[in-house]
């Protein structure tokens, strides 16, 4: 079994960028005006276009686990997202933050705890 997780958006052109910039994504198909699927690290995110923009908190996000939560903030709101939490949260052991994607899609970015992340192997 593979888990697909799918994202609705308005701009599917922007959004496609940002994700794939964000994360290292690879475009392996398009639907024209309707669906992207992107692809990388065993994970696949769909962004599915939608008419309404997003209006409430999302019931399920994405964690993304770096190595280095400052640098990656920084990287990130220059592709577009935007800070939540103002500051780090730190707590269990684990420093992160709270971002916002373009569209206002909320998703966490925190330290890798398990030491095995793009520059660790």
């Amino acid at each position: 079994m593979r888990i697909e997780f799918t994202l609705d958006c308005t701009d599917l052109d922007r959004m496609t960028r940002f994700w794939r910039d964000a994360v290292g994504f690879v475009v392996v198909g398009v639907i024209e005006g309707r669906y992207v699927s992107l692809r990388s690290h065993d994970v696949a995110l769909t962004l599915q276009q939608v008419e309404e923009p997003k209006t409430v908190k999302n019931r399920m996000h994405l964690d993304l686990l770096v190595d280095d939560v400052e640098l990656e903030v920084s990287r990130l709101e220059d592709l577009g997202a935007t800070r939540l939490t103002p500051t780090a949260r730190e707590e269990f052991g684990q420093t992160w933050f709270v971002l916002a994607d373009p569209e206002g899609n909320e998703f966490c970015l925190a330290g890798d705890p398990s030491g095995i992340g793009p520059s660790n192997g």
